[in-house]
C-alpha cells in the first residue's frame, strides 16, 4: 500500500492504529466489570495490539464451522459432526485462549522482556523484514511441534489437540491451556535474542496458528502439487493428525511443509490404499475437558514421581511418550 506522495506506509502506522483499537477494546471491558475486578483487569489486558489477534478470531472461526457442517451436511458427510464434540472443542480453545492471556500478561512476556535486554541485535519489524521474521518463526514453531509429539513433557499437553477421532475446522480449537505451563515460548526465545521483540514474536506465532484453523478439515481435498510441496495444506495436515502406520509422527510445519522435507518427517496423504485414522495413539477420544487437559499431565508426574533416581525420573519428562 502507498499513501498519495507515493511512500511505502510504515508499519508503525498501523500499529498506532490498531494501538488506539485496542485500547478501546481494553476499556469497553474495564468499563463494564465490576470495581472490584479493576485492578486485576489492569494488570492482564494484553498491553499490545498484537495480543489481541487470536481472541478476536473466536466469532468468526465459530461461523466458519457452523458453514463447514451444513456445507458437509448437505452433501451427505455429516457424520464428522456434532453439537457436542464441537462445544467440548471451542470450550478447550476458550479456555486456552484465556488462561494463555493472563500467563503471558503475568509471566511469559516479563520474562521475555527481561532476556530480550540480551539481545545480540535490534531487528526492526518493516515489509522487508516481516517475511524472513515469519518465516524464521515457522522455523522455530516447527521444532516445537516436533518437540511435542517427541519429547513426553511438551506432549502431555499436545495429546489434547490431537485426541479428537475426527477432523473438522473445530479441531483446530482443541487445545490445552497447559501450552505455557510446559514451555512453548521457550522455542521462541533464539529470536528474542536474536533481536526480534517478543511482541513480534507472538503475534507471528498467532498469524502461524490463524493460519492453521483452515487447514483443520476434510471439506478440501489436494492442491496442485507445487502448493502441497511448499504449504502445510489440509490433506498434509490430515496426514499429520492420523494414528495409523506411516502417518505418526510427521508433518510438523505450520504455514510451510518444506522443514519436514528437509528433515526427513515428511509423509504424504494416501486415502486409497491408507486412509488416515483420527486420534492419539493409546488415548479414548471424549468429551470430559477435565481429563482431556490434566490426565496425561498427571500421569506423566505420576510416572515421575515414582521413577526410582534422578536419571529415571528425567527419562520419563524427555523420552518419547511411546517409551517413557
Amino acid at each position: 500500500m502507498t499513501e498519495a506522495n507515493g511512500d511505502l506506509i510504515n508499519l508503525s502506522q498501523y500499529g498506532q492504529m490498531l494501538e488506539a483499537y485496542k485500547e478501546a477494546l481494553n476499556n469497553s471491558i474495564l468499563a463494564i466489570a465490576p470495581d472490584s475486578w479493576q485492578s486485576v483487569l489492569v494488570s492482564i489486558l494484553p498491553a499490545h495490539w498484537q495480543e489481541w489477534l487470536l481472541p478476536l478470531l473466536g466469532g468468526p472461526f465459530f461461523l466458519l464451522f457452523l458453514a463447514e457442517w451444513f456445507y458437509q451436511s448437505k452433501r451427505g458427510r455429516g457424520s464428522a459432526f456434532g453439537w457436542r464434540r464441537a462445544m467440548t472443542n471451542f470450550s478447550l480453545g476458550g479456555s486456552y485462549l484465556g488462561f494463555e492471556l493472563v500467563i503471558q500478561a503475568l509471566v511469559v512476556l516479563p520474562i521475555c522482556l527481561w532476556l530480550y535486554q540480551y539481545r545480540l541485535f535490534t531487528i526492526e519489524v518493516t515489509w522487508l523484514t516481516a517475511i524472513p521474521i515469519f518465516i524464521a518463526v515457522e522455523f522455530s514453531y516447527y521444532w516445537f511441534h516436533r518437540a511435542s509429539h517427541r519429547v513426553n513433557w511438551f506432549w502431555s499437553a499436545h495429546v489434547v489437540h490431537h485426541s479428537d477421532d475426527k477432523m473438522n475446522l473445530s479441531t483446530a480449537m482443541r487445545q490445552s491451556l497447559l501450552y505455557s505451563v510446559t514451555g512453548w515460548w521457550l522455542f521462541f526465545v533464539p529470536l528474542m535474542l536474536l533481536g526480534v521483540h517478543p511482541v513480534w514474536v507472538f503475534f507471528f506465532y498467532a498469524l502461524d496458528l490463524t493460519y492453521q484453523f483452515f487447514i483443520h478439515t476434510e471439506t478440501v481435498g489436494k492442491f496442485p502439487r507445487w502448493v502441497e510441496y511448499i504449504f502445510d495444506t489440509p490433506s498434509n495436515h490430515r496426514a499429520h493428525h492420523g494414528a495409523n502406520g506411516k502417518y505418526i509422527d510427521k508433518n510438523y510445519g505450520g504455514v510451510i511443509i518444506v522443514f519436514d522435507r528437509w528433515f526427513g518427517t515428511y509423509v504424504e496423504e494416501d486415502t486409497v490404499n491408507h486412509p488416515v485414522e483420527y486420534g492419539a495413539v493409546g488415548e479414548a477420544s471424549h468429551d470430559n475437558i477435565g481429563r482431556l487437559i490434566f490426565d496425561v499431565f498427571y500421569r506423566t508426574w505420576q510416572r515421575f514421581f515414582r521413577a526410582k533416581g534422578l536419571k529415571n525420573k528425567l527419562k520419563v519428562l524427555f523420552r518419547p511418550p511411546s517409551s517413557a
